[in-house]
């Protein structure tokens, strides 16, 4: 049985799922944490509280799987902070996985699918990706722009549909730059930790090594990095971080 935990978003998803064989998921149960609640607030206690509905303890679990983004800074520190912590203190294995591919996974199949999350204001997280049966494959990195170039996007690529957490906000600024409504399909409105189970690769084994390289996908430099009053602090250049593949 595997703890999933996505907080991409402003709205944490956690599940107990169990996989069998071929890669087959069954969610034990899932749960949804929105706002007004703050993630913050609510890690590591819905944590235990799940657990301790189905009589599981941290020890019996088989891994940890974890929502690398992108999405917002502070909810993927929080979520990677919680679940490291519950890793060492457990010896238990961790999986990352794309928050944007598990998107992907709620789309149709066999056709682009641009997953769109908030960068930041007038800025859209982008992963393009092709949903076969329960894998999803990468068109190409996953990046960010701004509304007007995603409908550029879709525009010079008329099969793609697009979808995610973005949309609540940004369906109205995409229509007005051209993507006709039919191709902003609706929800999910966050990423599913059942899914991110279905995409997670568990380690043979536990290592402290891999647990503490573990990082979020950034995609882009955090607001301070981009202060150009702001000079980096000594050590790595903070692009260092960013995922480049």
């Amino acid at each position: 049985m595997f703890l999933s935990l996505d907080t991409s978003t402003l709205t944490m998803s956690l599940a107990l799922v169990e996989r069998g064989p071929e890669g087959a998921v069954r969610a034990v149960e899932h749960s949804v944490v929105r706002p007004p609640v703050k993630q913050s607030e609510a890690l590591p206690g819905v944590v235990g509280e799940l657990l301790d509905r189905h009589g599981v303890k941290l020890a019996d679990l088989e891994g940890l799987i974890v929502g690398l983004g992108p999405g917002s800074f502070t909810g993927l520190r929080i979520g990677l902070a919680t679940v490291k912590s519950l890793a060492y203190a457990a010896n238990l294995k961790v999986a990352g996985a794309s928050s944007l591919a598990a998107v992907a996974l709620e789309g149709p199949e066999d056709v682009p699918l641009y997953c769109l999350a908030v960068a930041r204001k007038d800025d859209l997280y982008l992963g393009a990706y092709v949903r076969r049966g329960a894998t999803v494959e990468a068109l190409e990195p996953e990046t960010a722009m701004s509304p007007k170039d995603v409908a550029a996007r879709m525009a010079a690529e008329p099969r793609a549909v697009a979808l995610g957490p973005a949309l609540v906000d940004y369906r109205a600024a995409l229509v007005s730059h051209g993507v006709a409504a039919e191709r902003l399909l609706t929800g999910p409105d966050f990423p599913s930790a059942v899914e991110l189970t279905r995409l997670a690769r568990m380690p043979e084994t536990f290592s402290l090594e891999a647990l503490f390289a573990m990082e979020p996908h950034y995609v882009r430099a955090s607001e301070p990095e981009r202060n150009p009053k702001f000079p980096p602090l000594p050590g790595p250049a903070p692009t260092a971080r960013l995922k480049d593949d």
